[in-house]
């Protein structure tokens, strides 16, 4: 294992809890962006998605890295392979 696989395993969490809300691994979200920084976010929004992953970076902002559900791709996401996992923050996405 090199030192890049230690820190991106440290960096991973369980959970999350946003108020009454517990988001883990394999929970299924809609998709609400809220910054429309670029056309993904107009794109994705009202998608569906399950989240592959919450990870933590440098400066403890948490997001969901997630798979769209209707991605033809979405195995290339649980791979973790670039083009098909997104990022959000946990206030961007509703269980559903």
């Amino acid at each position: 294992m090199n030192d890049w696989d230690f820190l991106a395993e440290n960096t991973r969490l369980e959970l999350i809890r946003v108020g009454d809300v517990v988001f883990r691994k394999g929970d299924r979200v809609r998709l609400q962006p809220r910054r429309r920084a670029d056309i993904f976010d107009i794109a994705l929004a009202g998608q569906t998605a399950t989240i592959e992953a919450i990870e933590q970076d440098y400066e403890d902002q948490v997001y969901l890295a997630v798979t769209l559900d209707e991605d033809p791709g979405k195995d290339f996401g649980e791979q973790r392979q670039p083009g098909h996992r997104f990022f959000f923050s946990p206030e961007e996405v509703e269980p559903l």
